[in-house]
């Protein structure tokens, strides 16, 4: 067997989004927000995923939404790369699908809930080691609730999850680790096809239920992903490259006046690593000549 990644968003779509989806994503949710408990019992998928259709490889964005059976929404969404002003599309997204319940003129109480259940294939908050952290409106010094569960932001951080599959014991666990090791499997593990609903998900997933047509969309959607996760992994250090490169120029000058454009010439070809050693070893040159000396030793 071979199963397609989960992370790659028309994937997820699939997965989770389809008209035959709903157990898959009752029970997703309920480990994701409930730790297990079956609070969610039904649910309806806004506009699902028709295994027959076709999504334009246009699309950048794709995500599932669902209304629970009390009326609440909740926005599900796979994020592999990070993008600029990401926390900000999130909070958007979830404010949009709280505020567009009503139609001019209906009364603020017709508003239900909104949860925006996010996964990301990258590391979003430094602080801690949680995979799984949640958000509300709270009082910022004494921490109470404000407007209760009425907005919520949820995020998985697929990175943090360290576990085997012999060390996945909670639901949580097992939903994790299918959306982060789906694509490496040979087979269905028996401890997974104990979840009726992973089972049925990587039943979804198993390529040789795919027609050769959704098969080159993901393999195509997985590479334009990956293409883009390149570039925002350049840009970063393209960017990091560009302060640290700056900074050395700004410290040499102010040590020994003017460079010789040769002299910066070499400074600008330096890698982002030699950057950080001429940082500290400048501090030992006595003249522009120890500095010459120093670039010669790194040329190729």
């Amino acid at each position: 067997m071979r199963f397609i990644s989960p992370k790659v968003d028309y994937a997820f779509k699939k997965i989770f989004g389809s008209e035959q989806s709903q157990e898959i994503l009752i029970s997703f949710l309920n480990a994701i927000i409930y730790d297990g408990e079956k609070v969610i019992q039904s649910l309806t998928i806004v506009n699902p995923y028709n295994p027959g259709q076709v999504i334009s490889l246009k699309e950048t964005y794709l995500d599932v939404k669902a209304v629970l059976a009390d009326g609440s929404i909740v926005i599900i969404e796979m994020q592999v790369a990070s993008m600029a002003a990401f926390n900000k599309r999130v909070a958007y997204n979830l404010a949009k699908s709280y505020s567009n319940q009503l139609a001019k003129g209906e009364d603020y109480p017709l508003i239900n809930p909104a949860i925006a259940v996010t996964i990301t294939d990258f590391t979003l908050f430094l602080d801690t080691d949680k995979i799984i952290s949640k958000f509300s409106f709270h009082e910022e010094e004494d921490k109470f609730k404000i407007l209760g569960n009425e907005l919520r932001l949820i995020f998985v951080e697929l990175p943090k999850f360290k576990k085997t599959l012999s060390e996945a014991r909670t639901l949580a666990d097992k939903w994790i680790y299918f959306l982060k090791e789906a694509a490496s499997l040979d087979s269905i593990p028996k401890s997974l096809a104990e979840v009726s609903e992973i089972e049925f998900a990587l039943q979804l997933a198993n390529q040789a239920n795919m027609t050769v047509e959704e098969l080159d969309i993901v393999d195509r959607r997985g590479m334009m992903l990956q293409d883009e996760k390149g570039r925002i992994t350049y840009a970063e250090e393209k960017g990091r490259l560009t302060e640290a490169l700056a900074l050395i120029m700004r410290q040499l000058k102010k040590r020994f006046g003017d460079i010789p454009a040769k002299l910066s010439r070499q400074i600008e070809d330096l890698s982002l690593e030699d950057l950080e050693s001429l940082g500290e070893d400048f501090l030992d040159f006595n003249s522009l000549a120890d500095l010459s000396s120093w670039l010669e030793e790194r040329s190729p």
